[in-house]
């Protein structure tokens, strides 16, 4: 690498830093962490123990980010020392060294601007995800285990525990619908991007012909709540029903009726599970899961109330398709709202989603703030 590519970088990562500098209100990060010390502090802070928790974790958080951007600061200004001493004196060592520690940076730079892209309430929480094929029959079911699997791969590299709480399989292959939940940090925050409808051209395999298909797929995000949140539900509204389960592609038949599936008779919604062994558990995952529903459709109904008095044009979300997969007559994913895309498909259904994640959020972050 030229000193001079070396030196332009270091100018965008400079610009990055001053960025986040503004976004972040330092002063304001020192002043809620020393008055969170203060509390701490208080003889009787360990009266309520999960209150207590709480603000140790939301203190720990709050000295991460600070720290974290000090770290990238004075990893910033060492390598600006290691340019000037480059530019004095040529020494291949240094280069080697200087050009593996940007790259670092780099990296880092990137998942640091992640997080803080992550700001929505409940971004950290885990991820419930349903998948959906549309008409189409076997090529649609087909599409529907595709995505699946990608978000599984997606999912695995991130170190995220994947756990199949509903699975009906196609007649023939693929899947009817499919609901995980995707457990780690981040994991709701990071994958709300991909709410909506995907769309997949390409040669059917199923096609004897070998004519070109488009199929379409809704996928669904929503957050695991936890108790906290308080959702207005009466027992005299759902509908419950057991069945037997059985794992994907119809093995592991369970003898006994032990899933459950749930419906609010209100709305028409309907959730259920099949991944644990016992009734009991199954009842608790499918009533999670319709209170993560009927929290969601709330905010929607909000967010919608509030364009319709300011005038904006709501999206029409989970109905609106937000990306192409195009595997014939050439290769390209695109997605619709950041306009990012790519000709290595094959990586994109091996996971491969970040590039697109961080692109949403960047442009979530720009329609939020125009200026």
């Amino acid at each position: 690498m030229e000193l001079s590519a070396i030196r332009s970088t270091l100018g965008e990562i400079s610009n990055k830093i001053k960025q986040f500098r503004g976004s972040l209100d330092l002063d304001g990060l020192n002043e809620q962490i020393a008055i969170n010390e203060a509390k701490m502090a208080a003889p009787d802070f360990w009266n309520d123990n999960v209150r207590a928790q709480e603000l140790i974790d939301a203190t720990n958080e709050l000295k991460e980010k600070h720290d974290s951007f000090y770290s990238l600061q004075e990893a910033y200004e060492n390598l600006e020392v290691s340019l000037e001493l480059l530019q004095d004196a040529p020494d291949a060592d240094l280069q080697t060294e200087t050009e593996a520690g940007l790259k670092k940076l780099q990296a880092r730079m990137q998942k640091y601007e992640l997080n803080l892209l992550l700001s929505e309430q409940y971004d950290a929480n885990n991820a419930i995800l349903e998948i959906h094929p549309g008409a189409g029959g076997t090529e649609a079911q087909d599409w529907g285990s595709m995505l699946l699997r990608m978000y599984q791969r997606w999912a695995d590299q991130h170190k995220f525990t994947v756990e199949l709480a509903d699975y009906l399989a196609g007649d023939e292959a693929g899947l009817k619908s499919v609901t995980l939940i995707i457990k780690g940090k981040n994991a709701y925050g990071l994958l709300r991007s991909e709410r909506g409808v995907h769309r997949l051209v390409r040669i059917s395999p199923f096609d004897a012909a070998g004519r070109r298909h488009t199929s379409f797929a809704s996928v669904d995000v929503m957050p695991e709540l936890d108790d906290s949140i308080n959702i207005d539900l009466s027992w005299d509204d759902i509908k419950m029903e057991v069945f037997r389960s059985s794992g994907a592609g119809g093995q592991h038949i369970n003898k006994t009726s032990s899933a459950v599936r749930l419906i609010h008779i209100p709305t028409g919604i309907v959730t259920s599970s099949q991944a644990e062994r016992s009734q009991f558990q199954n009842k608790a995952t499918a009533l999670a899961m319709l209170k993560a529903k009927l929290y969601q459709r709330e905010q929607e109904a909000q967010a919608a109330k509030k364009a319709e008095i300011k005038g904006d044009q709501m999206d029409n979300g989970f109905g609106s398709q937000i990306r192409s997969y195009v595997f014939h007559p050439y290769t390209m994913v695109k997605d619709h709202r950041s306009n990012y895309e790519t000709g290595n498909g094959q990586a994109v259904m091996d996971g491969d989603l970040d590039p697109f994640i961080y692109a949403y959020l960047q442009w979530q972050l720009a329609q939020k703030n125009p200026d």
